[in-house]
């Protein structure tokens, strides 16, 4: 009956450790990195804004992006930027899309899996219909700190 118990005791020791999550590294140091770049969208020179922070494990682990507009941002417009209003056609307002393209970055812990095309957009994110090179040359600025 000692056997059982103390093959059973090493089978669940085995097994606990084999299944034990090996935490992965990322590619990048911790901290808070900034990014800009100039967003000519519209034939604008509005700048374009990217804040990353990298976790203890050196992972995107939080992306914000934004773009200066009228005198403010067209995050902080939100719906008020009227996207919507103007491009009924448009896959959602302006924040709602940069939501979509923030949380792709984190997910591909970069922007690697990005291509744009000549006119600055890309077909990598669901949802995401905007021109995105200003925001894309932002996070590049702000991931080159962080190497």
């Amino acid at each position: 009956m000692k056997k059982v118990f103390y093959l059973l005791v090493a089978l669940v020791v085995i097994i606990g450790v084999s299944g034990c999550e090996k935490v992965e590294k990322g590619n990048y140091k911790e901290g808070t990195y900034k990014g800009e770049a100039i967003d000519t969208y519209n034939n604008g020179n509005n700048l374009a804004t990217a804040t990353i922070e990298v976790d203890k494990d050196g992972k995107i682990s939080s992306v914000y992006l934004d773009t200066e507009y009228d005198g403010s941002t067209k995050k902080k417009l939100g719906s008020d930027y009227n996207m919507k209003k103007f491009n009924p056609g448009a896959a959602g307002e302006w924040y709602e899309q940069v939501e979509k393209l923030e949380a792709a970055i984190i997910e591909h812990q970069g922007i690697d899996f990005l291509n744009l095309d000549t006119d600055g957009y890309t077909e990598a994110v669901s949802g995401c219909t905007i021109k995105v090179d200003a925001l894309i040359k932002a996070v590049s600025n702000a991931l080159e700190q962080a190497k």
